[in-house]
């Protein structure tokens, strides 16, 4: 009786231990690695610093320029490129003309005969003259150029010496300034024919009396 007793215990602890076994099975599998994990010393605990990984290998240029011969060619082409600044200036000119049929001389322009009987003095002004006055041009002897304004004054205009009034047969262009004058010893007239001249002095032109 006791011996089959015994026979029931012990294969009663059999089936125990490998019902507990089979169950602790999956934990025991994870232990090596856990415990390897911590044995072994990481870098940071070691004092040594991780070495950096590139994601990209190191290309030499010999290997590249044999295996692609174009993509050293192709990379000053991809990187960005200098920005430029640019101004842009505006710049307008006034155009004097010859005087049209249209256009109304002065009194004392009439009738005055070709043998230069009418004379004419220089009278003083300022330096400078409206550019929206001016109404039309004519060349005269030498360097000097007639301009009719507005408000029927003639001026004679006179140019640097190696120019000569007959080049602005046709009339010229000025640029136009932001005061919108035209001034002796800072404005250049440009004939149409490329005569580029500075205009030196002007006189208001009054007729005399006799």
């Amino acid at each position: 009786m006791s011996a089959s007793l015994c026979g029931v215990d012990s294969g009663d602890t059999k089936d125990d231990m490998s019902f507990a076994s089979a169950l602790l099975y999956p934990f025991l599998l994870l232990l090596p690695a856990a415990g390897g994990g911590d044995g072994v010393p990481r870098p940071e605990d070691a004092g040594v610093e991780p070495a950096e990984v590139s994601l990209w290998p190191p290309i030499e240029a010999g290997v590249l320029a044999a295996d692609a011969p174009f993509a050293i060619s192709l990379l000053p082409e991809v990187a960005p490129q200098d920005a430029w600044q640019v101004r842009i200036e505006q710049r307008m000119t006034i155009r004097i003309s010859p005087p049209r049929a249209s256009v109304p001389m002065p009194d004392m322009f009439f009738g005055m005969p070709t043998d230069g009987g009418v004379e004419f003095a220089e009278r003083k002004m300022g330096n400078c003259l409206p550019a929206s006055g001016i109404v039309s041009v004519r060349p005269d002897r030498g360097n000097r150029l007639l301009l009719f304004m507005r408000d029927r004054r003639v001026v004679s205009a006179e140019l640097a010496r190696s120019c000569r009034a007959r080049d602005f047969y046709s009339g010229f262009l000025i640029e136009r300034n932001e005061d919108g004058r035209v001034c002796v010893d800072r404005d250049t007239l440009l004939s149409r024919s490329g005569m580029s001249c500075t205009l030196t002095r002007i006189r208001q032109l009054v007729e005399q009396d006799r």
